[in-house]
């Protein structure tokens, strides 16, 4: 068999392209090194599928962002307040992606979004009535020649057109239909362009094929492919990737594709459909997943492989399940994990070893594999199973009602309207980052771990006393991530030292892997804010909300297992969670926030799954954290960068008492949706967009609460930024709080 992958990582085994950008973004570097650092890590990529053996290796999957920004330029969808910006096409690209702002120039981002279930992030494109569709194919011809010159042959690989245009944002009269012929056209010259430069194959992604398909959606695909098709003089491959593509399939097979990417790994219908109708094309069977980490089993791999070639009548390749951007580099770069753990593990690099020893049958490798699943991982805690098993409705419940619950919190806390706060986190400086690391190595004792930081937390309350926020936090100096954090404490969890993903643009994550059961060790977070608490008792008396991820966020970004269910797993870190709400609750923390970023991550593409197979467990494993909670406890909650509208039900559903939302960068569309769902819930949809270095002029802020006060009750309304503020600069987040505690206090007056 040959084998295929659909993407690699992009931004360095350690980082490189992460560093190189920030220094590109603070003036220390210009453009030529950006692109020479690019350059190498695309090189390093190409030969390390080359030197694996892979047949179909794919360039234009690197970006200095995002891929459908990369298509934006591609196509020329650039909105005209880009355009008058009159900057270099790499910094236009980062001001689309970032924002710009000067003196003589103020420009936000443009959206950004969840890609469909994954944790990284997309830029949402944007038409508005001056684009003109007009192809520029010049970074796809040049990453394919610099692909070529160093050897490797490969698939240009692009964002499909119907995926693009699905998932565009339409400004202006102008809509989807009155684009879609330049966009076909486009298309169609790209696959001319790519045979003229001597690609073999070119890899169309249309991951929108998975989702739910209307007739109009059908029709759309229909008319792009049968403009774009005919003609041509170069091979395509179709490819889908997150599901199945059960609404589709069979119009699919008649379309004049060369070549089809199916995913095997999360299409539940996938090999169902395959058995229904096959196809004398070339089938690219995603089989090793490239969303987590766990070795693949080579005996089942083999025995499915089996199973599609019985019903497949043309050649099959052993494909990734989807790009491996979701995938640390390797699991070379790990020195403190003992090699029993290290074992199970198949990072981007042993994906490539792992598709080239099941498609070449190797006796060995499979016989190595087989003894690696002969027995059990890890032991089952019986005990937190039989707990998991006895938990009731009433465990689920929280009394009194939220109606109830809200009148005893206005008389509890006597906030004014439109109460200020933050998500939590505060800047991460260098020094912030430097005592965590020292302790960690050992360089920094204990003593002056928890000093430095009770000094940071002391600072950090009287900054916010003194900008005058209603409702304060205590800034996570000690936390290296929302997740990590809480797994360290946590019983069943394993850390890695450079398992880097990339989640959107220079951000980078590192996901704990959840090895066993989980329980709690010990309390995480009381004394850090019981000390927050007194700072705040000494002067304003002001609340300090406490501070926890929620059990579903926990879930969705760790690499989870795969030895049982989502369901188990979110109980078991539900369980661990409410212990330590319980604590803070003890301790007089009145104010506890339990982070759900994540939430809709995991959530099914199709909508008929929705329930049966997530939020029947995911909304459940919330109201388990709380339920235990007196009425005066104020319960938080906090989301963002997802399209929430289609579950705002069940989002109310989790009965916190006050939610706060990314809602900037989506010119905060939600608030339809929660004026015509009634939505219960106290909200604070935010003001300014933290992912952009920019700082929002009051006025700004006043027109957005402004806005909000038309869909949300004065009484409901609070005021915060759309995210945690870890990753900006100390003078930057210090200006934008003034100016929206100032735009707060202009509203109330």
């Amino acid at each position: 068999m040959k084998t295929s992958v659909i993407g690699y990582p992009r931004v360095g085994a350690k980082r490189e392209l992460k560093f190189a950008s920030e220094k590109y973004f603070a003036g220390e570097i210009n453009s030529t090194e950006l692109e020479s650092t690019a350059k190498d890590l695309r090189k390093s990529h190409w030969l390390s599928q080359k030197n694996a053996g892979i047949d179909f290796i794919s360039s234009n999957d690197f970006s200095f962002y995002d891929n459908m920004l990369d298509t934006c330029f591609l196509l020329g969808v650039i909105p005209e307040r880009y355009k008058a910006l009159t900057l270099s096409k790499l910094d236009t690209f980062f001001a689309m992606a970032r924002g710009y702002q000067t003196e003589k120039a103020d420009v936000t981002a443009l959206p950004m979004k969840k890609w469909f279930n994954t944790n990284y992030h997309y830029i949402v494109p944007e038409f508005d009535d001056t684009v003109v569709v007009q192809l520029d194919d010049t970074k796809l011809s040049s990453e394919y020649n610099e692909a070529k010159a160093a050897g490797v042959q490969t698939k240009p690989d692009v964002i499909g057109p119907y995926t693009f245009l699905k998932l565009s944002h339409f400004k202006g009269t102008k809509q989807l239909k009155d684009f879609s012929n330049d966009v076909a056209a486009a298309y169609k010259t790209l696959l001319e362009k790519a045979s003229t430069l001597g690609a073999e194959w070119v890899q169309i992604d249309e991951p929108a094929l998975v989702l739910d398909m209307s007739d109009d959606d059908k029709k759309l695909f229909s008319g792009l492919y049968n403009a774009i098709l005919p003609g041509k003089k170069v091979k395509v491959l179709l490819q889908t990737y997150f599901g199945d593509v059960r609404d589709f399939y069979n119009e699919l097979l008649s379309f004049d594709f060369d070549g089809y990417g199916l995913d095997f790994v999360e299409g539940k219908e996938t090999l169902n459909l395959v058995k229904k109708a096959g196809s004398s094309k070339v089938l690219f069977a995603g089989v090793v997943n490239g969303k987590n980490i766990w070795r693949n089993n080579y005996t089942k791999t083999n025995a499915l492989l089996s199973e599609i070639k019985n019903a497949w009548q043309g050649e099959v390749v052993a494909n990734t399940s989807c790009s491996l951007l979701h995938v640390p580099y390797t699991v070379k770069n790990e020195q403190k994990l003992d090699a029993s753990i290290l074992a199970h593990f198949a990072f981007a690099e042993e994906k490539l070893s792992e598709l080239k020893e099941i498609a070449s049958g190797d006796s060995a490798a499979l016989d190595a594999n087989r003894k690696l699943f002969e027995k059990p991982r890890v032991t089952e805690n019986e005990a937190l199973a039989a707990k998991i098993k006895n938990l009731s409705k009433k465990d689920f419940t929280r009394l009194p009602t939220f109606a109830e619950r809200e009148q005893i919190q206005k008389k509890e806390f006597n906030l004014p309207l439109f109460p200020t706060t933050t998500i939590g986190s505060f800047p991460q400086t260098k020094e912030v980052r430097a005592n965590r690391a020292g302790f960690k190595k050992g360089t920094v004792t204990k003593e002056q771990y928890v000093e430095f930081n009770k000094k940071k937390i002391a600072e950090c309350i009287a900054l916010q006393e003194e900008i005058g926020l209603d409702v304060l936090v205590h800034g996570e100096f000690e936390r290296n991530d929302m997740v990590e954090y809480f797994g360290e404490n946590l019983e069943g969890y394993v850390f890695t030292q450079n398992a880097w993903v990339q989640s959107y643009g220079t951000r980078c994550v590192k996901p704990p892997v959840i090895w066993g059961d989980v329980t709690r060790k010990n309390a995480i977070t009381v004394e850090w804010s019981k000390f927050a608490q007194s700072c705040a008792d000494k002067n304003s008396k002001k609340p300090v909300k406490g501070m926890l991820t929620g059990p579903v966020t926990i879930l969705n970004w760790s690499f989870p297992r795969e030895d049982i269910s989502l369901r188990e797993s979110v109980f078991q870190i539900a369980l661990a969670i409410r212990d330590e709400v319980l604590d803070l609750e003890k301790n007089g923390i009145r104010i506890i926030q339990i982070d759900e970023a994540a939430l809709k991550e995991k959530l099914p593409l199709r909508k008929a799954d929705w329930h049966s197979e997530y939020l029947d467990w995911a909304i459940p494993a919330f109201n388990l954290v709380h339920s235990g909670c007196r009425p005066e406890t104020q319960i938080h909650t906090h989301m963002c960068y997802s399209e929430f509208i289609p579950i705002i039900t069940d989002i109310d559903n989790m009965d916190a008492d006050v939610i706060t939302f990314e809602a900037s960068r989506s010119n905060l569309e939600i608030l339809q949706a929660l004026k015509d769902k009634n939505f219960r819930t106290e909200v604070g949809p935010g003001v300014y967009d933290i992912h952009s270095p920019r700082v929002p002029s009051v006025e700004e802020i006043v027109n957005a609460i402004e806005k909000m006060k038309k869909f949300v009750p004065e009484t409901k309304l609070w005021v915060n930024p759309d995210c945690g503020l870890k990753t900006r600069g100390e003078k930057e987040t210090v200006a934008s709080l003034k100016n929206l505690v100032a735009a707060a206090k202009k509203v109330r007056s």
